[in-house]
């Protein structure tokens, strides 16, 4: 451990061996639709009747607690992104502010999860897909639902994963230009199920608005509720801009397309999410949809428009997958980066012709098609969540300590009332991370245990301050 609290030099890319060189090719508008495309989707789409499971109507001020914690962490990312414009997210920020052992916690608590993410975004697709595949092709159920929900193993989700993985591989501009095609898909429905709902909006369904107060509960059942517990899940629904800072190195222009993508996409996605969750709970009571794999169809069938409903869920099924690319894409360059550093294997570190990491691309293909198959899609949330919460107090502590260190130092974006927005994003995630479920803190912090045995082993011992 002799390079523990080294602190990584910044490195440009035009001083990396060509094979370990990442491609030019991304702009603000590709950023932003990566953000929205990585936000919106299985969190509004599906987790919706998990928070309202967990919170009832409250589940609106989920919503807001959730999204104001991730728009502060944004905030600091923007100002971290365009600071240290390098690929690696808040590992490389962490690498750089704070040492390598802190570094490495922050880059395994992302690649669970982004691993995690994608392996949920496969099941929450494939709750919208399974009822089509079934109708129109016939397909058994069994073959389509994981064993939570009494079937075998979740073969749409391993099949999405496998499509996008080789998406990837093809190229990364190709990969976020399909991207944006399809964000712009999702984004319709939502305002189509907002339009097709809303007007039925009944006040009686809100009441009683909290059955489950306000912090974490635990019920005679041994579930975990509450207003704060749902927060707790919720908070999948909102992040994903953190993807976008690991496009720093594919960025043509990043101190000023880092800042337009993360910012940009965290306020368009607040907007969207709060009409979406008045609309869904106002129309229909929330025990009707509670913890429903598809709960928006499944309102808007309550509500008598089955045609909304199809196209709604058809919808998901084609954009999805957006979601799955955008958290796939940040988890191989988190792995990228940190193969390159010598924390994990160098020869993973290599691209191919078209400038992407196919090696770390299989891999990570092989490592979430497993989880996919076989997790409950909110144990994935939560596992996911705990992540998340890691790297977002370390970059709000990044930049906080820069702010202390170097305050004069060049900045093309400063978070408005810094010395606020940090602590109540630290604040916020750490009371977010004691709201999850008990098993998944403790199944996190043996993740941990695990990641600092291999860091032992392996990664402190092939480092360097200046890999």
């Amino acid at each position: 451990m002799k390079n523990w609290n080294a602190r990584k030099r910044i490195i440009m890319s035009e001083e990396l061996l060509p094979e370990h060189r990442l491609t030019r090719s991304l702009s603000w508008p590709h950023l932003i639709a990566l953000g929205v495309g990585a936000i919106v989707g299985t969190g509004i789409l599906t987790l919706i009747g998990v928070g309202a499971d967990k919170a009832g109507p409250a589940v609106i001020l989920s919503f807001v607690i959730a999204g104001v914690i991730c728009a502060c962490a944004a905030l600091a990312y923007a100002e971290m992104a365009t600071m240290i414009p390098a690929s690696g997210s808040a590992y490389t920020y962490s690498y750089v502010v704070i040492g390598e052992l802190v570094a490495w916690i922050v880059g395994w608590s992302l690649i669970l999860e982004y691993s995690l993410v994608v392996s949920a975004v496969a099941v929450g697709w494939s709750g919208y897909a399974a009822p089509l595949l079934q109708a129109w092709l016939g397909v058994p159920m069994a073959l389509m639902q994981g064993p939570e929900l009494g079937g075998i193993i979740n073969l749409p989700a391993i099949f999405i994963i496998a499509v996008v993985a080789g998406l990837l591989m093809v190229g990364t501009k190709e990969s976020a230009t399909l991207n944006a095609a399809l964000v712009v898909v999702k984004i319709l429905a939502l305002i189509v199920f907002v339009i097709v709902a809303l007007p039925y909006f009944n006040a009686a369904n809100l009441e009683p608005f909290s059955p489950y107060g306000f912090g974490k509960t635990m019920d005679a059942g041994g579930v975990e509720r509450g207003v704060m517990a749902a927060a707790a899940i919720i908070f999948f629904a909102f992040y994903g801009f953190d993807a976008i800072a690991t496009a720093a190195e594919e960025t043509k222009n990043p101190n000023r397309d880092l800042k337009f993508g993360i910012v940009g996409s965290m306020i368009a996605c607040v907007v969207i999410y709060m009409a979406v969750a008045i609309a869904a709970v106002g129309a229909v009571h929330y025990t009707e949809f509670a913890n429903s794999p598809e709960p928006l169809a499944l309102i808007l069938r309550e509500l008598g428009q089955p045609g909304a409903a199809t196209y709604l869920a058809a919808s998901a099924v084609i954009a999805l997958p957006t979601v799955i690319l955008a958290f796939f894409y940040g988890q191989s360059r988190i792995f990228f980066v940190m193969a390159r550093d010598g924390l994990l294997p160098r020869g993973l570190a290599t691209v191919s012709g078209r400038g992407t990491p196919v090696r770390i691309t299989i891999f990570t293909a092989v490592v979430v098609g497993i989880l996919a198959g076989f997790i409950p899609l909110a144990d994935l949330a939560a596992l996911a969540n705990a992540g998340t919460l890691t790297a977002f107090m370390a970059v709000a502590l990044c930049m906080l300590i820069m702010r202390r260190r170097e305050p004069d130092a060049p900045r093309q974006f400063r978070t408005p009332l810094y010395w606020l927005i940090g602590p109540v994003a630290i604040g916020g995630c750490i009371y977010l991370f004691i709201s999850l479920p008990q098993k998944t803190q403790l199944f996190f912090l043996a993740a941990h245990v695990v990641g600092l045995v291999i860091y032992l082993l392996y990664g402190s011992r092939r480092t360097s301050p200046a890999a």
